[in-house]
């Protein structure tokens, strides 16, 4: 539904977007992250055709976006962050001047926005005049008319931004039921709402794609080994000894002593081979007289992830000076 190559826009000597490419199936919900100026807008505003790309190509629907924009954008519907309403018309009266504009059919107008208007749950303000309503409500105003053309493609920035948390949650399942019936590239900063909805993420930083692939895969990718946490009652140096002699025990990551009573206790992470080395373990511990209080699997989260990918390429330039002085 959406190629894209070699993608990039600059703006004198500066580089907002740098050579991304990517691809986005029909039907796919995809969540594209990045940290706050890292490119997302203007990668958006370039695959809906309000922005020229300074190089690179990008197709939607089998339609080139950069020589036929126009062509391009019958197939999107659109909702960017800062959604662009005429505050002094009435919410229906809008919904019908943007359904005629592009193009739903005069029989088909009426029928079209009444059901927009319950998608986005916005139907007891059809009468209020735009300006007058909350950000919420205009955010919600905006989805609808990306929705009212009935479009293939959804690009949604930030949807949720300014709606209270069963607002939320109605976009959200409103995404998710689309899923399979509409390709939706959705930009959010809200990443729970991500793992939830999105079968596959884009991460960009500074204008280049850092990270691509299915929530689980990422975190998965980045965990390295499985990680696993113990709280244990027992002297921290006899602890730790006791758990490095397990077999499938990589390494110790963090221990921590804590007060307790009778005995003082340890929080241990250690890298692990596989989950198997959890039993072993249990039975070590125990044999060796140690309490074992807890003992649980950590997961990587998408939050960490991100945090990864997008902190990495300034802790590599902050640790190369240091590495060249070597």
């Amino acid at each position: 539904m959406i190629e894209v190559e070699n993608l990039t826009k600059q703006y004198g000597d500066r580089t907002a977007v740098n050579g991304i490419s990517f691809a986005v199936n029909k039907g796919e919900i995809i969540g594209f992250l990045g940290p706050n100026g890292a490119g997302k807008s203007t990668t958006l505003r370039m695959l809906t055709g309000y922005l020229q790309p300074t190089e690179g190509t990008i197709r939607v629907g089998g339609v080139d976006a950069v020589r036929d924009p126009i062509g391009a954008r019958r197939a999107i519907g659109y909702l960017p962050e800062a959604v662009p309403l005429y505050r002094e018309m009435r919410v229906d009266e809008y919904l019908r001047y943007r359904a005629r504009l592009k193009g739903v059919a005069r029989s088909q107008v009426a029928s079209r926005v009444d059901q927009v208007l319950g998608l986005a749950n916005i139907g007891d303000v059809k009468q209020r005049i735009i300006g007058q309503l909350s950000k919420g409500y205009r955010s919600r105003v905006g989805l609808a008319d990306a929705l009212v053309a009935d479009p293939p493609l959804l690009v949604l920035d930030e949807p949720t931004a300014g709606l209270d948390p069963n607002q939320i949650r109605q976009v959200r399942d409103l995404i998710r039921s689309m899923a399979g019936q509409k390709t939706i590239m959705l930009s959010t900063h809200i990443l729970p709402e991500v793992e939830s909805t999105c079968s596959r993420v884009l991460i960009i930083n500074k204008g280049r794609l850092v990270g691509e692939g299915a929530p689980h895969s990422l975190r998965a990718a980045e965990q390295g080994g499985q990680v696993l946490v113990l709280e244990v009652r027992g002297a921290r140096g006899a602890v730790e000894g006791a758990a490095l002699g397990v077999a499938g025990v990589r390494r110790l990551l963090d221990l921590e002593q804590l007060e307790g009573e009778p005995a003082p206790l340890c929080r241990l992470r250690l890298e692990v081979e596989s989950l198997a080395a959890a039993e072993a373990l249990s039975l070590t511990l125990g044999k060796g007289g140690f309490a074992l209080r807890e003992l649980r699997r950590e997961q990587t989260s998408l939050e960490d992830v991100f945090a990864m990918l997008t902190t990495r390429e300034r802790a590599e330039t902050a640790d190369k000076p240091a590495a060249e002085g070597a």
